[in-house]
């Protein structure tokens, strides 16, 4: 089945839901970017979705920015029932299992084709996994690939040595060390006041998240390098889930498969447009030089040792799955 006949048939299970539930029901949803940013967007169309197709009988509410729970506080907010429902970056919780870092490979997979075909091979084990936890999987939609922002030129790992990096999984905090950099972490919310005062002096990214925090006004330079995708998730407290009617849980099924669908393109789109007004508001933009390419490639490769031997045999099958499907 096609994606475009999946996200069809989502379309209809949300149309065919006629009856509401007397009673409402409302959830605050937490998510750690601004609102607007494209993840940030893409769920508060997925919560206008379910509102309208439950007739108003759930409600769901974003609270973006990190306003509700910080970035850092939100998986165990839903897990614990806290919150029912919230948005994470999974990578930034691999220190609980290696496999929550599959998408930060490097290297791995650096387009959104790649990253929707991981994506693919991954889904089964995370869910099992989230389920292990508490926590049923809705939708996740890709960042665009990982660049490098600093503010100073580099031209290779010698120029970086020393300097502050602002890191947000156990990826980028790895690749930071290897590097020879500090990692410093800070969540999303935070970064624009971290550069300003210099608590880091660089960090690895997305155009759309430099663009969101105007990072243009501590930073100069950034540096396209095809890193990884990471993704954001979307799910549910697994109690929340289960005391859930089946009618409604296949209208939030299917605006998920929608929201999934239009948060890619919307990743695709965004990063072309933020990246360009990078440049616009005074950076200078460009790929790594290819001596840094292939110091990060060398690094890149010691990471995906390192991964593969901390996820075991799991790991092994999500890399090996995806390489048989490239």
């Amino acid at each position: 089945m096609t994606r475009n006949v999946k996200v069809l048939l989502a379309s209809v299970a949300v149309t065919a839901m006629t009856a509401a539930s007397a009673t409402a029901e409302t959830w605050d949803m937490p998510m750690a970017y601004s609102a607007t940013n494209f993840h940030s967007a893409t769920g508060e169309k997925f919560a206008e979705c379910v509102t309208a197709g439950t007739g108003g009988a759930l409600e769901i509410k974003t609270h973006p920015g990190g306003s509700l729970y910080s970035g850092s506080e939100i998986k165990r907010a839903i897990q614990t029932g806290q919150v029912p429902i919230g948005e994470r970056l999974l990578s930034g919780h691999q220190n609980e299992s290696p496999i929550f870092g599959f998408d930060s490979v490097p290297f791995l997979a650096t387009s959104f084709a790649d990253s929707e075909k991981l994506w693919e091979v991954a889904k089964e084990p995370l869910t099992k996994l989230l389920a292990e936890q508490n926590l049923h999987l809705l939708y996740s939609v890709p960042w665009p690939a990982q660049g490098l922002y600093f503010d100073r030129e580099v031209t290779s790992l010698e120029d970086v040595k020393g300097l502050k990096f602002r890191t947000y999984n156990t990826a980028s905090a790895r690749m930071a060390e290897l590097a020879g950099m500090q990692p410093v972490q800070i969540e999303a919310a935070e970064i624009s006041q971290a550069f300003a005062t210099g608590v880091a002096q660089g960090m690895v990214s997305s155009g759309s998240t430099g663009y969101d925090r105007k990072i243009w006004e501590s930073l100069s330079h950034y540096y396209s390098a095809d890193a990884w995708l990471p993704r954001n998730y979307v799910m549910v407290n697994m109690e929340s889930w289960n005391g859930l009617d089946d009618a409604t849980k296949n209208v939030i099924t299917g605006c998920s498969a929608m929201a999934e669908y239009a948060g890619d393109w919307r990743s695709i789109q965004y990063n072309e447009f933020t990246v360009n007004e990078l440049g616009k508001n005074g950076m200078t933009t460009g790929p790594v030089s290819d001596t840094m390419a292939a110091e990060l490639r060398a690094i890149g490769e010691t990471m995906t040792a390192e991964w593969l031997e901390t996820a075991g045999d799991g790991g092994k099958a999500i890399v090996d799955a995806y390489k048989a499907a490239q």
